[in-house]
């Protein structure tokens, strides 16, 4: 079997033809004469007013077997993310031996609200067979979060990695690239067969105070926890927190609930996190921004930008640690609009901590409108996340 190999280029020419002919040779030079299996494009929005020019100039350099894209109000790009002005980033790999399943989907009205139409037969087929998927979807016209909840409820194993594109204000603005076409509306994605892809999912948050028992909810209702009142539970914690804590706390509190509770011990990756939208005195409940059952495990977290770095260099070195003698080959990034320099004092600070701790790999990607990535056996979309695909090279030379 061949040789995986990786490529990456970023201009920021403002000349979206130009541009492409830019970022696609450089990402050429990675494959080393190698094919292109598989090519990933992420444009700012001003190179999207002629995204079928810039499109044809990709496929005339790189001939990719599929194409995938969206465009991205940030683009991640050769250790650097570029928030303002004219970007865009070329990622490609040979992928020996794989086999990728593209789709494209729309949301319809049906009777009991939108139905996504498209889902394709090999990627039913294959529903209990784990085959990771890279999924990007328009945030205004296409509901990832209720995809996302029917595959949870449905016990698929698909791991499902990516983000919303974003940049635009009003539906009909973003685009998704599929091939040569461009779209407006809907989803873009594939499936990825005979790979090794390891997703990773840092939420950017620090967990305080103890674990407890969610004893009475309702939906994103919190009733009880622990067998008291929730808003009586929290204000007991707090009281106990640090000074340091305290100050962290006061800028804002998220809930984080195990999703999965079949283990000993909960680490941070274990726990959803989800935002705290205020409580009732009244009936000392607390509202949480999703669905909550009697009998999950809930802690409280923080989040600043210390805590995020932290997290996502723990997250990053963990997967590290469980690639055992694979090498990492590149990988596909998706940060929040809200991290970048909205989060942290430094530029390019998640690419930096992607260099610092997975090595120099070619890695592209942009920041969303939300981000999609597993907790717990469960994909979610997320906020104020970096979700990763990693693909992994074997010891031998070969991605699998």
């Amino acid at each position: 079997m061949s040789e995986g190999r990786f490529g990456i280029g970023l201009s920021l020419d403002e000349d979206p033809v130009k541009a492409a002919e830019e970022a696609a040779g450089a990402a050429r030079g990675g494959l080393a004469g190698a094919a292109a299996t598989l090519v990933v494009v992420f444009a700012s929005p001003d190179l999207c007013a002629d995204a079928e020019g810039l499109l044809e100039a990709i496929h005339r350099i790189l001939a990719p077997e599929h194409l995938l894209g969206c465009m991205g109000e940030a683009i991640v790009g050769g250790g650097r993310e570029v928030e303002g002005g004219s970007a865009l980033a070329v990622w490609a790999a040979h992928l020996p031996g794989a086999e990728l399943f593209p789709f494209r989907l729309v949301a319809r009205p049906v009777d009991e609200g939108l139905g996504v139409l498209g889902w394709p037969d090999t990627v039913e087929d294959d529903a209990r067979g784990g085959a990771p998927i890279i999924l990007l979807a328009d945030p205004f016209t296409f509901p990832a979060d209720g995809l996302l909840t029917q595959l949870n409820a449905e016990g698929r194993r698909h791991v499902v990695v990516g983000g919303m594109a974003s940049g635009g204000r009003r539906p009909g603005e973003h685009r998704l690239f599929a091939d040569r076409e461009v779209m407006s509306e809907g989803a873009v994605g594939l499936a990825l067969r005979g790979v090794r892809v390891r997703t990773i999912v840092s939420q950017g948050c620090a967990p305080i105070g103890p674990e407890m028992v969610v004893t009475d909810s309702d939906g994103p209702m919190i009733r009880e926890l622990a067998g008291v009142p929730a808003v009586q539970k929290l204000e007991e914690i707090i009281e106990a927190l640090t000074p340091e804590e305290r100050e962290l706390a006061s800028h804002g509190l998220l809930a984080g609930v195990v999703i999965d509770e079949n283990q000993p011990d909960y680490e941070r990756g274990d726990f959803l996190v989800r935002g705290l939208h205020g409580g009732d005195r009244a009936s000392g409940a607390l509202m949480v921004g999703d669905h909550v059952r009697v009998g999950q495990t809930l802690r409280f977290h923080v989040r600043d930008a210390d805590s995020a770095d932290e997290d996502l260099r723990l997250a990053l070195r963990e997967a590290r640690g469980d690639l055992g003698g694979r090498t990492p080959g590149g990988a596909l990034v998706f940060t929040c609009n809200g991290r970048g320099r909205h989060m942290f004092a430094e530029a390019d600070h998640d690419a930096i901590a992607i260099a610092e701790e997975l090595g120099d790999i070619p890695a592209a990607g942009l920041f969303c409108n939300g981000e999609v990535g597993p907790v717990g056996g469960k994909n979610f979309l997320h906020g104020f996340t970096a979700t990763m695909a990693l693909f992994t090279v074997e010891p031998d030379g070969a991605t699998q």
